[in-house]
């Protein structure tokens, strides 16, 4: 048995690190700790999940403020799509006790791999390119007002976008939301997927905006473990406090670089913890 202190050091560092690529890839940490918790450190997967929830909380705070200030989270969006994702969180949170009871987590992990690895091709289609292929408006870029600017100071130039499809962008977001609470992230995979590919907005409005909203969500679901004895008070302090440290890291690190290369890094963390949480989930155990 590990003792206390190496055990929290341990929390400590993997949470850190979970929270700057969390902020780099608009995740939020959740898809990076989840694996990790479960696949290296033995925490169960309910507990693994509750701890992420409580972390995603703290990743959307410590990140999200700073986006804001920049002028690259688009708070309008944000919050609008944000009822989808919330309506969600609470159908998923819902149903995850009645999964665990009934021993189907390995279904749980399939589902997630499954989620990981289906973003690994619209990433990497749209890697060529450092801002979305242009798109004529539509009626729901007018309805509601999907346009906005930001300073990027990796081109060295402000950008103009504006998004289309909300509708389907919507729907994502209601996915994401049961994926949120059946698994205990933020789903930012999903939301970034909805923002980047189905509502063609720059990718790091995107990450940015999912970190934004990834708060919002987890706080929903949260509610739900804390009832059902899901959330242990010291691993979810101890992740909160390193992924809040990793996330400010990480946010610092998103204004230097391109959207290509935040590509490139989501591509290569996805493809493993894709496979090894898939693999899981059909019974190889690690």
């Amino acid at each position: 048995m590990v003792p206390p202190l190496e055990f929290l050091g341990l929390v400590l560092g993997v949470s850190a690190f979970s929270g700057l690529l969390g902020a780099l890839t608009g995740l939020g940490g959740g898809a990076f700790l989840v694996p990790i918790y479960t696949l290296y450190m033995g925490i169960p997967l309910p507990y693994a999940a509750g701890a992420s929830l409580i972390s995603t909380i703290a990743t959307s705070s410590g990140s999200a403020s700073v986006y804001i200030r920049k002028g690259i989270v688009n708070v309008r969006i944000g919050v609008g799509l944000a009822v989808a994702t919330t309506t969600g969180s609470i159908i998923g949170s819902i149903l995850v006790a009645r999964i665990y009871a009934a021993g189907l987590e390995h279904v749980l992990y399939l589902i997630f791999g499954s989620v990981l690895l289906a973003q690994i091709y619209v990433q990497w289609s749209r890697s060529k390119s450092e801002l979305p292929p242009p798109r004529d408006p539509d009626w729901t870029t007018r309805v509601f007002q999907l346009w906005g600017r930001y300073y990027d100071e990796a081109l060295g130039r402000e950008v103009e976008y504006h998004g289309v499809r909300w509708w389907l962008g919507a729907l994502i977001m209601l996915a994401a939301g049961v994926i949120s609470g059946l698994l205990g992230i933020g789903a930012g995979v999903l939301k970034v997927l909805a923002m980047d590919w189905a509502m063609n907005l720059p990718m790091k409005v995107s990450t940015t905006t999912s970190n934004y909203m990834i708060g919002i969500t987890a706080a929903t679901g949260s509610a739900v473990y804390w009832a059902h004895g899901y959330i242990q008070p010291f691993l979810a302090a101890g992740t909160a406090i390193g992924v809040l440290a990793g996330s400010y890291v990480g946010t610092k690190i998103l204004m230097k670089i391109t959207g290509r290369k935040i590509r490139y890094i989501f591509i290569a963390i996805l493809a493993y913890l894709g496979v090894r949480m898939v693999l899981r989930g059909l019974g190889y155990g690690f």
